[in-house]
């Protein structure tokens, strides 16, 4: 069977378009944060607060593992980058799996792992 028409391709591709969604919305959430933080935006701004509250639970479970950066009421936040780069994996990591249920002919499977052997 032709994996392109796999009865498995379209919703496949739409798990991963949606994994890459909330991921992409996640990603921009937290940037703000970190650009927040870095100008020193005033935390009892409508906007600033609003991004503080939705990030938090997301950025919470990294705030402890570095020290905050100071520099003249300018934060930079390292915990705040770990968490973009722990998400973005995360993303990848669920994408290979949605990947890895993926219909592949007999030969295509083959030569995938003709290829893995040689690496």
């Amino acid at each position: 069977m032709d994996s392109y028409n796999s009865p498995s391709t379209k919703p496949l591709y739409r798990g991963t378009q949606i994994v890459w969604y909330i991921a992409g919305l996640l990603e921009a959430l937290l940037a703000f944060r970190f650009l927040l933080k870095l100008f020193g935006a005033n935390p009892y701004a409508g906007f600033t607060g609003f991004v503080y509250g939705i990030t938090y639970p997301f950025a919470a479970p990294f705030l402890s593992v570095f020290k905050i950066t100071d520099v003249n009421g300018s934060l930079f936040e390292w915990t705040t980058l770990l968490a973009m780069l722990v998400y973005w994996l995360i993303a990848m990591a669920i994408i290979k799996l949605f990947l890895m249920g993926k219909t592949v002919s007999t030969p295509e499977a083959a030569a995938k792992l003709d290829n893995q052997e040689q690496k």
